[in-house]
């Protein structure tokens, strides 16, 4: 597979990007006004789903306020993201005089393309796994497990930290980070709306009312979880798997040696699993995904990962 070229690639990035972003606010929106509107169903007489004075009274009373949450929401996770990602796998920064050969590989590798210093973090753990994460040059990250650092070679480590400097570049890592936010929000929000239900089935009464009440909060709850699943799978799809392929041929392309990279991937498919990492949005940034998923043919077809053993064939082929 040839190298389709750093400018094309970071063209379609950043269209990805705004799609998601545009994307994420209108399906809030919508999700609110149908929730409004059920809230109304039994106080204004209906006309269909676009009911003008329910319309109205959403857009004057509600709207802005949801356009505020995610301005906000979205504010925090553009200053927190570096956070949420490093909690999420318990990583630490690696310092420079903890693992000078690592340090002079990355930095190396960024003179000769030209490329600004990424920090260098670590994961404690015997896995073998990396992954680039970060929005802008100042959060741009690197991150490798001890396992990858202690038991690849410096050729082999050396192709896997060009690899996720490529990502990076290609700024494949902000699509990705884009969409661990915003699937987080919609996962926040079913599990907000599930406690809500149980909270009021404990303390449930007879009357209508209560009643009402709960089948808008189960409504809720289910749109919710039907919407965050859409946004999840779009996600999936937003997320090209030929960004492994690109990623591995730049790597390849920067190192000039693609068997160094595909010896390495054979090294990490043996023991790819990261402990302690749960999300799936997570593991996507991964070199390898980190959890151990049992194979089918929709896994396969929503998978953001092409199969490992197709990219070392490229690769051998390069």
């Amino acid at each position: 597979m040839s190298y389709i070229g750093i400018q094309t690639q970071q063209r379609r990035n950043n269209l990805r990007s705004t799609i998601l972003l545009i994307l994420f606010p209108v399906l809030i929106l919508v999700l609110s006004y149908v929730v409004y509107l059920f809230v109304h169903a039994g106080n204004l007489e209906m006309s269909g789903f676009f009911n003008a004075d329910v319309l109205v009274d959403f857009s004057v009373n509600v709207a802005p306020w949801v356009i505020a949450i995610v301005g906000i929401w979205f504010l925090i996770a553009y200053w927190s993201n570096t956070t949420i990602i490093n909690n999420a796998v318990h990583s630490k920064p690696l310092e420079r005089k903890e693992n000078m050969r690592v340090y002079n590989l990355v930095e190396n590798l960024c003179m000769q393309s030209g490329m600004k210093m990424p920090k260098v973090n670590v994961i404690h753990d015997n896995s073998l796994n990396a992954f680039a994460s970060g929005i802008n040059d100042k959060t741009y990250t690197v991150t490798l497990t001890d396992g990858i650092i202690q038991k690849l070679n410096d050729d082999e480590l050396k192709a896997v930290i060009a690899h996720e400097l490529m990502h990076i570049r290609n700024r494949d890592v902000r699509v990705l980070i884009v969409s661990i936010v915003f699937v987080g929000i919609f996962t926040m929000l079913s599990q907000m709306g599930f406690r809500m239900m149980l909270f009021s089935n404990t303390g449930r009464s007879s009357n209508s009312k209560n009643g009402n009440s709960q089948i808008v909060i189960l409504l809720a709850v289910l749109l919710v979880s039907i919407v965050g699943y859409f946004f999840a799978i779009l996600m999936k799809f937003a997320i090209s798997r030929k960004r492994e392929y690109m990623a591995d041929a730049g790597a390849a392309e920067m190192t000039k040696d693609p068997r160094a990279l595909a010896s390495a991937l054979r090294k990490i498919s043996g023991n790819p699993e990261v402990k302690g990492v749960a999300r799936d949005d997570i593991a996507q940034l991964f070199i390898e995904h980190p959890l151990n998923k049992k194979k089918s043919f929709m896994s396969d077809l929503f998978a953001t990962h092409p199969p490992i053993k197709k990219r070392i064939a490229v690769l051998e082929n390069f």
